[in-house]
């Protein structure tokens, strides 16, 4: 698995996205390149009927790659098969000083958990010991791992880049 893979997890509406979506200028801001990897449990689909990319695929090739002068995007179809496991998809990404991965609980790699009490559901860290720190809105006194106040993504960026020993700037712009 990559070296700089970071995680942020929690329960449905805890503010992982709104979270994630702040890290990101955070972290670049301070001189690092980041990618990110959104789980969702969703059928996703990024071009539309009739589109000449949406055409190929439903024709049954495999990959279409879709480019512009602006971007471009890699659509493979699964037909069936198997979802890649993260480490098989983080191997697909250009190298980054660091990925951040938004949902898969599950996966073995260093996590912070998104937690806000007032939601009602119970700690993740309490049985998963990949989760390294907890963001809350709230004091958590009875944690013994570090408790960010949610609010302050700096404090939670800084907090990532340490767990690394990245130092603004960036490493060496590797992710594998």
């Amino acid at each position: 698995m990559a070296a700089r893979v970071f995680g942020v997890v929690g329960w449905s509406g805890s503010g992982k996205t709104t979270l994630v979506t702040a890290l990101i200028p955070e972290l670049v801001g301070r001189g690092l390149t980041v990618s990110t990897v959104k789980h969702t449990h969703h059928d996703i689909d990024i071009d539309k009927p009739g589109k000449d990319s949406h055409r190929h695929r439903e024709a049954g090739a495999t990959e279409v790659l879709v480019t512009s002068p602006k971007r471009w995007a890699l659509i493979h179809e699964l037909r069936e098969a198997a979802e890649p496991d993260m480490e098989a998809l983080i191997r697909r990404m250009t190298a980054v000083d660091l990925v951040l991965i938004e949902g898969f609980k599950s996966h073995r790699f260093a996590k912070l958990e998104v937690h806000r009490p007032a939601i009602g559901k119970p700690l993740l860290a309490a049985t998963d010991p990949t989760v390294v720190a907890v963001a809350s809105d709230e004091v958590l006194p009875d944690l013994t791992l570090p408790v960010l106040p949610l609010a302050d993504v700096g404090a939670i960026a800084a907090f990532i880049m340490s767990h690394f020993n990245l130092h603004r700037g960036g490493g060496d712009g590797r992710n594998r």
